[in-house]
Parts: C-alpha cells; structure tokens; sequence
C-alpha cells in the first residue's frame, strides 16, 4: 500500500488575503483583525477608522453584529475567538457617534479629514470611494434622485453610499422611526435608540431624506416612485411574522413576536397574560422572550423573574440544544433571567377555551420531535406523533420565521419577475431585477441573515445604481505586497490568555428596566488585554528556498508543530508544482519541501529566530482594493 501524499497549495495573492480570515469572513470586508490588532497597540484612533471605513453603521454593529469574523477568527481554533465585536464597541464608543454630542454635524468632516489607505483596504473602504469621486478625470454624478423603500441596514447603508456618490436619495419608511427593524425589531437592551437616532443623523447629515409614516402601496403607489425617480431600490426587509398552520392559530392571545416587539419599541401598550408561551428557538425568540419578562411592573420586590406573581415565559423550539440557531450567550443570559426552554417539540394545536363565542388561548399542545434537518441539513423535521406535552398558557408568541410584504408590487404591472408573492427574482451580486432601474437589497433578496449582510447588500445596490445611471463599471484595482518587520515580537504569553468574558450587568440589575443595557462593555484594560491574544494573521512567515539549508531547525522549534520537512515526492502534485519544479530547471527527486499548517501557526515568529541562514522572515501582507470605472 502506497504511502499517503500531502494536499497542499502553493500561496498566491489569493492565499494571502484569505489567510486574513475575519476579513475574508465579513460581507463588507473590514479589517477586523487591523482594528484590533490596533487596539492592542493602543491607538484606538487608527481602531476606530479601520472599523468604521467599509460601515455606515459601525456603532450599532460594535452591538448586536452576529460577527461572521468571529466564527471564522483563527484563533477558535486553539482556544475561542477574539471578541471582536465587543472591541468594536470599545472603540466606537471613543471616536464613532456615540462618542459625539452632535454626531450629525461632527462626524463626517472627521472621517472625510482622516481619509488614508491603510494595510488591509476592500473596495468597501469609504477612503476609496472619496478618492475616486474626487478624481477630476471622471464626471461627476449630476444629482438624480433616487427611491430608497425601506430604512432599516440595507436602505441606510445604501442611501450613505448614494449621498457620497452625489445622488438624492429619499428613503421611504412606513414607521414612525427611521432604522426598519433596527429600531422595531431589536430591544432596546441590547441596542440604545439615542444611538440608532445618532447613527441614522449621520446619514441624513450626507443629503439623504427619509419620510417616515409612508407606506409605498398605500401613502405612494409603486408605479409613481418610479416616474418620479431615476431608480428604485427595495430594501423593506422580511417585517411580517410567520404563522403556523395549525388549528387555533388565529385565537385570541396568539400573536407575532415580531409584531410584538415592533409595538413595545413603539411604545404601545401589548396586553400580555401571566403564562407566556414563545414558539421558536432563535435570536429573535430570544428577543421576544427577553423582551416579555421586561415588561413586568418594575420594583425592588420583584426583580427576579423566578418569584412568585411574576410573569412566566417559555421558550419552546423543534430543536435540541445542540442545534439551537440562537447564540450561546442568548440562551444562557435568557436561563439567567428565568426563562424556561423546551426543547425538541414542535407546536401540533393551540388550545383554547370558548367565552362568549370568541377562542382565547389556554395552551399549547406539542408533539416530541425527532429530528429538525436531513442528512444533508436541510430542514425536514420529523416528529413522534404518540409523544405529546401541554403547557399552559395565556399568550403565545410565534417567532418562527418571518416573511416581506411586496403587496405593493404587481408582477404584471411593473414588469418583476416573482418567484412567489414574498420573493423577487433578482441577481444577488448585482442586485438587479427584471426591471431596469429597479434594484433590491437585504433581506428580501436573499431571505433573513445578519445585518451585516444586509449593510453588504445595501452598498452594492447603490454601486449598481451608479453604474445603471453613469453607465460605468466599477471595477476593482488590486495592489498586493508583502514586506519584512524587523525586530518582530509579541506580547509575553499571548498564547495562553483566555478570551475575556464580556462584563455584563447581573440578571437582578438588568431586569429592573426595560432599557437597561444587558452587556456593560469592555474597558480601556480589558479591551487591550483582549486584542491581544489576536495571531495577527496578516503577517506570514515567508521561506527563501535559495538561504534555507534544510537543517530542519524551524521545524524543531515550532511550539504547535505547524512545520513539516519533507521530500518533494511526499507530495500531491498539481499543475502548480509540476509549473514550479519545471521552471527550477531541477529533477523532482533532488527537491524537498518545506510544508506549513496555517490553522496551527500562531504567528510566533520562532521559526524565523532560530533560521541559521535568515531564510525565513517574518512578513506582513498588506493590500489596496480600489475603485476603477470602466466602461460597461
């Protein structure tokens, strides 16, 4: 039997920036591992312009971002991942609008005035699009305007990218408040409205006009938007709360929970029982959940939601713990706060008690279910119909999922091809539709993700606004290099620290008001002391094949065993190696290879300390993503 060969790759362009995984990770590319490798420098400035440049709303991720940067961070794989939302949030607290009294009119004309290339910069970069609509060369957008239907990520970011294009977007809003769901759909527990206003006052501040109490299909139809502006983009998010088909679904006390958290930040008055009843088993459940023990009457005798008289809530959801989609912060802050979850039961009838020819809710019945996804995860849950529960109750909030009103749309009349009443046909990457000068982003293109996604999704609506309307591409120009750090170190014992626990308020305190904020924060100590546990994966280690003299010392010294020496026909070939052993002008059998694990390199630069021959340095990458129109 043969002996196995090694799979490798020989690193490009490609491999370097992918190495860089948060950022290859974030919709909108930022930086993150600069930010808060930055952080760890102390220079919180340099942090926050890093964090804020490719996001509009940078603040209120530095709160509730789902931080796909976070999952893929490399150093999960060793131990946890650098908070690096929370660090976000630490910085943004010091320069972004939560730091400024008057946000709206300072903080613009700081970031116009700090505009620089740094390191790592994605043609998300608010530095790259300044300096390309300032290049005289090119002519200058001519000021149409354009219709934004929605204000929540998508919308907000769009119509940001738009100003600065020197368009006039108005954005339309069917609630009282600008920020969609941001404002209606998340708690004020996890997300301050003074900071949302700020955050929004900044874009406004850019030339961007949003009217609120105006709902496209009822206060202005469809069809006059697009007479009157040069190009619609839909980004009305998926608002409507799914229902269950089972019976007794439309009783008295069922409600949505996310029309139920839209009426509590609104400020109006829900009418809930004492026994609470939450279907689902993600973030927004979670929310609902939360949000219900927060509506309690508030005093020093009942703050804990475990007491008696005290409102009761449980969370009930198809799937096992293992597989809840909510974070794991979510379902351990709601145990804290007293809510009881029920898992692997799916909803099989309402209960309900007849008065005076009306259903009210009494309960719920729910059957034990087997299984949520097939062995190719997709959902297919399969229950065990002789296994049953009741759990009593008074209300119950749906949070099963969540769907877009389109009503507004008639398929025939404005000529959008529909996949069905709540979805588009459209091209992701352009963000197109069947019409010309009809643009979607968010949710409703795509179904529900983060916000982050939604913030992605909004700007590269507007870019192709800007190239239906100026007839232009814009197109990427990448510059790319690779360049030695002298004395290269670390902070002592970085590979040992443990992620810090992000410092939250106790559940005792953080139940005494609807508004008081769950997460506290890291401060100036704890924010350092974090970030610098990053690997810092923009720098690389990079192997002079001519110096190295195959003495196998940095393969000894290696601390996580990432380095292997071995001959070349160990190797799988590719056409890669089989190009680079034939341009060497040398026979296979004579080469070696010095092969790297990148998952197990922390980046500690011993390699290239204890190299006799210097053959191998420690280098950092850094690259330039810019804005190039070109002709369509």
């Amino acid at each position: 039997m043969g002996e196995s060969r090694y799979k490798v790759r020989v690193a490009d362009h490609e491999y370097w920036r992918e190495q860089i995984k948060c950022q290859d990770a974030c919709p909108v590319h930022t930086d993150a591992r600069g930010y808060v490798r930055a952080i760890a420098d102390g220079d919180y400035e340099r942090a926050y312009l890093i964090a804020r440049g490719p996001n509009p709303l940078a603040s209120l991720c530095g709160r509730i971002c789902g931080a796909p940067c976070e999952a893929a961070c490399r150093r999960g794989t060793i131990d946890q991942p650098i908070s690096i939302r929370a660090l976000k949030r630490f910085v943004c607290q010091k320069f972004g609008s939560d730091a400024r009294s008057d946000a709206a009119r300072e903080l613009f004309p700081y970031l116009r005035s700090r505009n620089e290339t740094r390191r790592c910069d994605d043609l998300d970069e608010l530095s790259h699009l300044l300096e390309f609509l300032a290049n005289a060369e090119f002519p200058k957008p001519t000021g149409e305007r354009i219709a934004i239907i929605g204000s929540g990520p998508a919308g907000l970011a769009a119509g940001h990218d738009l100003a600065l294009m020197g368009f006039r977007p108005t954005v339309f809003e069917m609630e009282p408040q600008p920020a969609g769901m941001l404002y209606t759909g998340v708690p004020g527990y996890r997300l301050p409205r003074e900071l949302i206003r700020a955050e929004v006052a900044v874009i406004q501040s850019l030339g961007v006009e949003i009217r609120c109490n105006t709902q496209v299909g009822k206060d202005v139809s469809f069809a006059d938007l697009r007479r009157e502006f040069a190009a619609v983009v839909i980004a009305c998010g998926a608002k409507r709360s799914r229902a269950l088909p089972i019976p007794h679904a439309d009783a008295i006390g069922v409600m949505g929970g996310v029309d139920f958290l839209r009426d509590v930040s609104l400020g109006k008055e829900v009418s809930l029982g004492q026994r609470v009843i939450v279907i689902g088993g993600g973030n927004v459940a979670y929310d609902v959940a939360r949000t219900v023990l927060r509506q309690e009457e508030y005093d020093v005798s009942r703050t804990a939601a475990r007491m008696a008289g005290v409102r009761q809530v449980n969370l009930v959801c198809l799937e096992s713990l293992e597989e809840m989609p909510a974070d794991t912060v979510e379902i351990l802050e709601g145990q804290e706060e007293g809510i009881t979850r029920h898992n692997s039961w799916g909803p099989k009838e309402v209960l309900v008690d007849e008065r005076n020819g009306q259903k009210f809710v009494r309960g719920v019945r729910f059957v034990r279910c087997t299984q949520v996804y097939d062995e190719n995860k997709r959902f297919a849950p399969k229950f065990d119909e002789f296994v049953t529960t009741e759990i009593e109750g008074d209300t119950v909030l749906l949070s099963v999922g969540q769907s877009a009103d389109l009503s507004f749309i008639d398929a025939q009349r404005d000529g959008i091809e529909m996949r069905s009443p709540q979805q588009i046909i459209n091209d992701p990457a352009a963000c197109t539709t069947s019409a010309p000068g009809v643009f979607i982003a968010g949710d409703i293109a795509y179904g529900p993700r983060l916000m982050i996604h939604a913030i992605a999704s909004g700007k590269q609506a507007a870019r192709s606004v800007y190239r239906f309307l100026r007839g232009k591409e814009i197109a990427p120009e990448e510059v790319q290099f690779h360049y030695p750090i002298e004395h290269y170190q670390r902070e002592k014992h970085y590979e040992r620290r443990s992620r810090l626990h992000i410092p939250t308020l106790s559940a005792e305190e953080r139940l005494k008001s609807p508004s008081a904020l769950v997460e506290i924060g890291y401060n100036e100590e704890q924010a350092r002391a974090e970030s610098g546990r990053c690997l810092d994966c923009g720098i690389n280690t990079i192997f002079d094949g001519e110096r190295c003299i195959l003495c196998g010392g940095c393969v000894d010294v290696c601390p996580t065993v990432c380095l292997k020496l071995v001959t070349f026909d160990r190797l799988a070939l590719t056409p890669e190696l089989e190009t680079a052993a034939r341009e060497l002008h040398l026979d296979p059998a004579d080469l070696s290879a010095i092969i790297k694990d990148e998952e197990r390199c922390i980046r500690c630069g011993l390699c290239a300390q204890r190299c006799p021959t210097t053959a191998i340095t420690m280098e950092r990458f850094s690259f330039a993503k810019e804005w190039k129109p070109c002709p369509v």
